[in-house]
């Protein structure tokens, strides 16, 4: 059995491809959906090798490819799915994130680093493609008229998560790929990173020798005869222009008939409106980030009729469609709750964050998809209305590699095991206080805990609970939390941290979620989730 994972640089996505995902999942996925990772690809598990190559091919048709998609190259390149709408941006960093993609793409100094380079383009400074957590980020800046970047390098999230460090304050954008070039240089020839494959990322080399020192290794990789040649993006630029291809206004639009309430909560929580007047950008919920064949379908169709054929995936999992009417948002909700797409609450506390896990990933723990699952059950029943409870977050990883960005959650988990005996169960370390919000990425702290997996549902509703009744008037969570402390929300949970005897009144607890079987730690060589 095979995982596909496919590349869409900065998430974008035609309506065509959109069908294309449909056939691969209807005809070759054993699960029949897709999969929208955290880095804005999509994943198709347990594919056939004999019917792999078929599934290639209905992809490949579309312009899609996995090239680099996995592998010691640069990765995905990420992006704010608002970027190019987004009334607070400098410029629309798209174009220049396709450059880069196209230029790394298929280069040889890439295709045997020492590990894995991630890389995202954001569009302002509040920064929603999460720089901080990649091992270069370029966020838009402007210097007496002329358009750049700021670039940050070494962040990162796994057994050493750190916040990325600024590199380059400004870099005009016909320099921008030659600093990049740099970077992989000075990376690629970091040899004393290969002898360990678990600290093989930019971040160790950054966090090693420090940034002045790597500033000063790039200044020296520059003065190389291979940095006089033209860097200019302009020769790789190409961009659809997708406000001319924005749809028509029609004589006449569908009104809201019996449904008005619940159309209104939809663009409440799901609609932002974009700076080009008469437009609007709708982020679709998609839970636990899987689409199945219909829904592919259905989303291309609506892509095609409202959003000008295009869409594009976030971070969180979700797919944005841009350049949507105003006139034609209830259209558009009817259209995607007839395919379970119309959830309210993109971007919320119910919009749970994770990783495959267990169901998909050789390096999986847990179950994180089962457990998520299960928590945003249990938030959905507390029939949540206060605004900042509202607003958190809760991510979920199968492993320490924090896949499902635990680290820069509200509330993280990520997977482990106990044991009662000679019998495992499954588990979870606690992570609190992370932010990726407003430009202000921190880490959350790892709580003094451990518990059965069956028990974080459970865990999460106390959390919430000793937020609430200790916050002051308009505190967020993490404000609540850095002034109380990590203790009160410890001792909340101690009585869950003990699973009790393998016994079989509590069998249940020493079974994964959504599994049958008696938990038992398996692990083996594998590629991350993302």
């Amino acid at each position: 059995m095979q995982m596909i994972r496919v590349k869409l640089p900065f998430g974008g996505v035609s309506a065509d491809q959109m069908d294309a995902f449909g056939e691969v999942a209807d005809k070759y996925a054993p699960l029949r959906k897709g999969h929208i990772t955290t880095r804005q690809n999509f994943q198709f598990h347990h594919i056939p090798l004999d019917k792999a190559a078929q599934a290639l091919f209905v992809m490949a048709r579309t312009g899609l490819s996995t090239r680099e998609a996995c592998g010691n190259t640069v990765r995905n390149v990420t992006g704010d799915p608002w970027a190019g709408v987004n009334a607070d941006e400098l410029f629309d960093p798209t174009p220049y994130a396709g450059a880069f993609a196209r230029y790394w793409l298929r280069n040889p100094l890439s295709q045997l680093l020492p590990r894995k380079c991630k890389v995202a383009f954001t569009s302002n400074d509040k920064d929603e493609a999460i720089t901080g957590i990649h091992d270069i980020g370029f966020i838009p800046r402007i210097q007496g008229g002329v358009k750049g970047f700021q670039i940050v390098v070494g962040g990162g999230l796994s057994i050493m998560p750190r916040n990325a460090l600024v590199l380059r304050e400004f870099s005009p954008l016909d320099e921008y790929l030659k600093i990049s070039e740099a970077v992989i240089r000075v990376f690629e020839k970091a040899d004393e990173l290969r002898k360990n494959r678990a600290k093989a990322r930019l971040k160790f080399l950054v966090d090693r020798v420090g940034i002045d020192e790597f500033k000063r290794m790039i200044d020296d990789e520059l003065k190389g005869d291979w940095s006089k040649g033209n860097f200019s993006p302009e020769r790789l630029l190409f961009l659809d222009d997708e406000e001319a291809n924005a749809p028509a206004k029609k004589p006449v639009y569908d009104q809201p008939n019996g449904d008005g309430r619940e159309f209104t909560a939809f663009v409440t929580a799901n609609v932002r409106a974009q700076k080009q007047q008469g437009f609007s950008a709708i982020e679709v919920k998609v839970t636990r980030g899987d689409l199945k064949p219909e829904q592919f379908r259905g989303l291309a169709n609506i892509m095609r009729e409202y959003s000008g054929g295009r869409a594009r995936t976030t971070v969180q999992q979700n797919i944005v469609l841009r350049w949507v009417r105003d006139e034609s948002l209830y259209e558009v909700f009817k259209r995607l709750k007839d395919i379970g797409l119309a959830d309210i609450g993109a971007h919320s506390i119910t919009d749970v964050v994770s990783c495959p896990g267990t169901d998909s990933c050789k390096l999986g723990i847990t179950s994180s998809m089962g457990l998520n699952a299960a928590i945003q059950a249990k938030v959905e029943s507390m029939n949540i209305v206060d605004p900042l409870t509202k607003k958190m977050h809760i991510k979920m990883s199968g492993c320490p590699n924090s896949c499902g960005q635990h680290h820069i959650a509200n509330i993280g988990f990520h997977g482990a095991a106990m044991k009662v005996g000679p019998q495992q169960l499954p588990a979870y370390h606690v992570f609190m206080g992370g932010n990726y919000e407003n430009g202000s990425m921190r880490i959350g702290q790892q709580l003094k805990v451990r518990m059965p997996a069956k028990r974080a549902p459970e865990a999460v509703e106390r959390f919430i609970q000793v937020y609430e009744s200790n916050r002051q008037p308009g505190e967020e969570f993490n404000a609540t939390f850095d002034r109380i402390g990590a203790v009160p929300f410890e001792a909340a949970v101690q009585d869950l941290t003990l699973p009790g005897d393998f016994i079989d009144e509590n069998r249940n607890m020493f079974i994964d979620w959504n599994r049958l079987e008696l938990y038992e730690l398996q692990r083996g060589e594998g590629e991350c989730a993302v």
